[in-house]
């Protein structure tokens, strides 16, 4: 009998560590057919593409001032409507990440709200300004009322993308 426990603890265990590393919380660029992405910016080349849920937790831990290199499929929530030159990217839980690009160096389509991508680059923990934010929802198409709203700093979830791939 106690082999029997000790023989389903040990199944159990290496079921558990096989689903965690099977692919649930990340995939691999070599994975997705290319031909079904338009690319901006940079080659989009990472190993571990996390996925909102996982990148989510990742913003969890750090503080303002830490970066971590990393990439990350999702939604994207809205974008840029003057030039594309931001968009904001769900992370579940009521949750998004401001994504710009790297040196202002690309700009990406202004009509691809809930469209998935997958943006590599740089994630950290930020705070806006009152005036950043309010540049932000100018471009965003929102109203004047909305925007004299905006009288605090807020701390924010950023990003700076060296590449970007958008699903058709």
């Amino acid at each position: 009998m106690k082999k029997n426990i000790l023989f389903f603890a040990v199944l159990l265990l290496l079921m558990s560590c096989n689903l965690s590393n099977n692919g649930q919380n990340t995939f691999s660029i070599a994975e997705i057919d290319s031909k079904n992405y338009e690319s901006y910016g940079g080659k989009v080349s990472s190993e571990n593409i996390h996925n909102k849920k996982s990148i989510a937790e990742k913003y969890k831990t750090l503080k303002e001032g830490d970066t971590v290199a990393i990439a990350f499929s999702s939604t994207v929530n809205n974008v840029c409507k003057a030039k594309g030159c931001w968009m904001k990217v769900t992370l579940g839980d009521d949750k998004e990440t401001m994504v710009k690009f790297k040196d202002y160096g690309f700009f990406v389509p202004k009509d691809i709200e809930n469209d998935t991508v997958i943006v590599q680059g740089r994630a950290y923990v930020s705070e806006v300004s009152v005036e950043e934010q309010r540049h932000f929802a100018s471009d965003a198409g929102k109203t004047d009322e909305e925007i004299a709203s905006i009288t605090t700093p807020k701390k924010t979830y950023s990003f700076i993308a060296d590449g970007v791939l958008i699903k058709n």
